[in-house]
């Protein structure tokens, strides 16, 4: 069985006999680059800005730099198992697609989405799909193939369409439900404000809600978009839920129930009460609000959570990221803005080069320090080296 790292000796074969590389970046530095000249300015900025000052987003990335990984020689990582099971299910990799709210208008064809779904069959990496898809979910997931899929839900103010988006989710095939609890409101935005974006005003990524029985019968007769969009911004976001609120969640669905955004440890150890089946740490990429970088509250969230696999993302740009992230204790790692990023350079194709970029950095960084598997590299690998 062959390393992901794999990928980089086919890269230097292909080239030696003839066959020029892919015309894709290989860092996040290229992958932004390009990235920008593909978008329009209002969609770049919307993909790559942040929260206010956007401090909170600068600093998760900074924060990596304050963990090293000790080098283990002479360990026999020549052949490395990267392998997680999450809520029973077999992954040949740590690493997911976290969910992208706006990764449907990112693909030339405006069908980001499903590109973001066959790259998961190409590559084996789960796609979490976001509420808010630019195809309705039951037409996303299709292009999954054998990868296993997850959905994530922006729980709105009208619980019978909650309860439909999670039913219809579990009956599609989705073997998860996310439940993000940051996102109740959009956080201040100075880039998005300088232009006026908001998609979903525009109608974009609004599938699910004008695919939906629930949501269509909230509908004037004859709405058109501005009127489904409309109706959607008087439901999106509930900023009522509170902890009683995880009882009737809970209880909507046998399917593996994770809640994302938890960075407080009493957070965790209540949410854990409540018989939940994961927690995701983040702070929504520094997207939503002014916070500590994401990474300094994972150390704490793993040690509440117990036997709860804790899944994370927020500042993830290289695989040197991914391996840290998981030496210091995650099941799993999500990443966000570089497979949006790269979705506007090809869809498809260029999502699964910049997955396959990640996993094959991320497997060399561990077998070049000595970790054949990441049960090792936990028990070992992170170090602080500054902060």
């Amino acid at each position: 069985m062959g390393n992901f790292g794999d990928f980089q000796f086919g890269v230097y074969l292909s080239s030696f006999t003839g066959e020029a590389p892919p015309d894709l970046p290989f860092s996040y530095a290229g992958l932004a680059e390009r990235a920008q000249q593909a978008l329009t300015p209002a969609l770049w900025d919307y993909v790559a800005g942040g929260a206010g000052d956007e401090g909170t987003q600068d600093a998760n990335v900074a924060a990596f730099s304050r963990y090293g990984l000790t080098p283990r020689m002479l360990s026999g990582a020549a052949q490395r198992d990267l392998s997680v099971t999450l809520w029973g299910i077999e992954l040949p990799s740590p690493l997911l697609m976290a969910p992208v709210g706006i990764i449907g208008v990112c693909t030339p064809d405006g069908h980001g989405d499903q590109a973001a779904a066959r790259a998961a069959a190409q590559t084996g990496v789960p796609f979490i799909g976001s509420t808010l898809m630019q195809d309705p979910m039951e037409d996303v997931i299709a292009h999954s193939g054998d990868t296993p899929a997850f959905f994530q839900l922006y729980t709105p103010n009208n619980r019978d369409l909650a309860e439909s988006f999670v039913h219809r989710a579990e009956a599609a095939g989705y073997r998860a439900i996310v439940v993000t609890l940051d996102t109740w409101a959009l956080g201040y935005r100075p880039r998005d404000l300088a232009y006026g974006t908001f998609p979903q005003l525009g109608g974009a990524c609004l599938a699910n809600y004008a695919s939906d029985p629930v949501f269509q019968a909230l509908l004037p007769q004859g709405a058109d978009d501005t009127a489904i969009a409309a109706t959607w911004a008087g439901l999106f976001g509930n900023p009522a839920l509170t902890w009683d609120d995880l009882t009737w969640l809970r209880g909507l669905t046998d399917l593996p129930l994770v809640l994302k955004g938890i960075c407080a440890a009493e957070d965790v150890r209540r949410a854990r009460d409540y018989g939940v089946d994961g927690i995701y740490c983040s702070n929504h990429g520094g997207r939503q609000a002014g916070s500590a970088p994401a990474l300094d509250f994972l150390p704490a969230v793993i040690e509440a959570a117990g036997d709860l696999p804790v899944l994370f993302d927020s500042g993830i740009r290289s695989g040197v990221d991914v391996v840290k992230a998981l030496a210091l204790g995650a099941a799993a790692v999500g990443i966000g803005r570089p497979y949006a990023l790269s979705a506007s350079l090809g869809g498809t194709e260029a999502i699964v080069h910049t997955l396959r970029c990640l996993l094959a950095e991320a497997d060399l960084t561990m077998g070049l320090n000595g970790y054949a598997d990441l049960a090792t590299l936990r028990t070992h690998g992170a170090i602080r080296v500054a902060g």
